[in-house]
């Protein structure tokens, strides 16, 4: 498989990822801006604004005309968050040219179709559509009460929040139910003309073959942008540690509660370097073989689950899992203590061994689909250097047991967030 890498205008890029494993060819527009509390609700509601309608295209209908003439052809939209920025996302999955009657470049009119999309969207008088607007709004306000519904979500929120009370890392992905509600028909046309002229771009192509002057067309139409103030994506800061551990508890009426558990380590140098701190936390509570697993759920049964999560790019550790409200304190203080454990070396050959196998065989999954594919390439946004999932796999396999240690010696307890039963009446 081979990654080819095409600077375009000020702030964008292509990059082309060749393979002909698959029978169909994506496109996506990254889009990467700083969070914003004032302007994130905004700039989540565009890329599903964007991607349902356009000015040749004015409602769902004739776009679905359009997608179903390249033989079914799919959009789809996200908004995410990837350290202190905010990930748009717009793509377009088409099946590949040579799998068409006659050969015909559906890549390109693809790509053509989501540019369209994307650069002249169906507006009046320097506004959306109000009939738009209203039906995306009711969605995302949808999304967001779902997250509070599902309290496993919800906690993991609350427990970065804490966290990050001062940091853009501390806003959601999508905003709060009140800033959606504020968006306007114009509020949202200045937040799509703030993302074309301030954002990152990068445009990924995973397909067979590049369509000759796909990432010059793009290149024609950002060159007449007054692209100023590009967003400069290597400026995530690392997380500080806690002076002292910050403890959050709140009640609600449920049946299991929810610990979580955030802790800061130093943030590497990003890109390959970062393999150590994944195996330290995969053997930590990755997977069935990991401490916090065999021991603080199998042995002790202190959890119905206990998993733990690096972010490499913030510098973060959590531990999320599910409790009964008397064993609060005690699974707690196990938990820690796996913490303790792991850095004092107490790590066994099968724990070692299990977790580099589970970690390089769970890269492969990156080549079972074009959007995981894509999504990889889209992660690395703050590294140095460009690298696929099988040279991360390799930089695993040399990591040694003293790299781990060394790494969870850097780790230490930042907040706790408890979500607990309310006492019954």
């Amino acid at each position: 498989m081979a990654v080819d890498l095409t600077v375009l205008s000020n702030g964008a890029e292509g990059i082309f990822i060749k393979n002909s494993r698959f029978k169909t060819t994506l496109v996506t527009f990254n889009f990467y801006l700083p969070l914003n509390r004032e302007k994130v609700a905004a700039f989540a509601l565009l890329p599903f604004v964007l991607t349902t309608c356009s000015k040749k295209y004015p409602d769902f209908r004739r776009l679905n005309t359009k997608l179903s003439k390249l033989y079914g052809a799919e959009l789809s939209a996200s908004a995410e968050k990837l350290g202190d920025y905010q990930l748009l996302k717009m793509s377009i999955s088409v099946i590949g040219d040579k799998y068409t009657l006659d050969n015909e470049p559906l890549t390109a009119e693809a790509s053509s179709l989501l540019s369209e999309l994307i650069f002249e969207p169906n507006t009046q008088n320097g506004e959306f559509s109000e009939n738009d607007l209203k039906r995306e709004k009711r969605k995302a306000i949808e999304h967001i009460k779902s997250e509070f519904a599902e309290k496993r979500l919800y906690s993991k929120k609350r427990l970065i929040e804490e966290m990050y009370k001062d940091s853009p890392y501390g806003i959601a992905k999508c905003g709060d139910i009140e800033d959606v509600e504020k968006i306007t028909g114009k509020s949202l046309y200045n937040a799509w003309e703030e993302m074309l002229k301030t954002a990152h771009i990068r445009v990924n192509v995973v397909s067979d073959s590049l369509p000759a002057g796909l990432f010059d067309s793009l290149n024609t139409r950002l060159s007449s942008l007054n692209r100023a103030d590009v967003t400069d994506i290597m400026k995530t800061e690392g997380t500080k540690p806690a002076a002292k551990t910050n403890r959050v508890t709140e009640n609600e009426q449920l049946k299991q509660g929810k610990l979580c558990m955030g802790f800061t380590f130093e943030k590497s140098g990003g890109g390959l370097d970062t393999a150590d701190m994944l195996v330290c936390s995969d053997i930590f509570g990755g997977g069935p073989y990991s401490k916090l697993f065999t021991n603080v759920r199998e042995k002790m049964s202190l959890c119905y689950y206990c998993a733990a999560r690096s972010v490499r790019i913030k510098g973060l550790l959590t531990v999320e899992s599910g409790i009964e409200k008397q064993n609060a304190e005690k699974a707690e203080k196990a938990i820690l203590l796996e913490l303790e454990n792991l850095k004092s070396g107490q790590i066994s050959d099968a724990e070692f061994n299990s977790s580099i196998l589970a970690l390089t065989d769970s890269l492969k999954v990156y080549y079972d689909s074009v959007n995981a594919l894509e999504g990889w390439y889209a992660s690395r946004i703050s590294d140095n250097q460009l690298f696929s999932p099988e040279e991360f796999a390799e930089s695993i396999k040399r990591v040694k047991k003293e790299d781990v240690v060394n790494v969870a010696k850097g780790i230490k307890l930042h907040t706790v967030f408890r979500l607990l039963p309310k006492e019954e009446q």
